[in-house]
């Protein structure tokens, strides 16, 4: 896990998360969550994934036809 903590801290940074502490219990704990931003973010990368998947689709559709 060497490299999940400072990827959640630069996400945090960039404003794509937000943290709160956790000082209840005997051991302060940080959690993370999605910014508004990060939901935007989201949002946007998850429709360009479904473009990206619908056009590769196609395309071994496609090949498959001109088999």
């Amino acid at each position: 896990m060497d490299t999940l903590y400072p990827l959640l801290r630069r996400l945090e940074k960039q404003g794509v998360l937000e943290s709160v502490w956790d000082t209840a219990g005997t051991k302060p704990r940080k959690f993370y969550k999605m910014s508004e931003f990060g939901d935007d973010i989201y949002l946007k990368l998850n429709d360009s994934w479904n473009e990206i998947n619908k056009l590769v689709n196609y395309l071994i559709k496609e090949e498959v036809l001109l088999w």
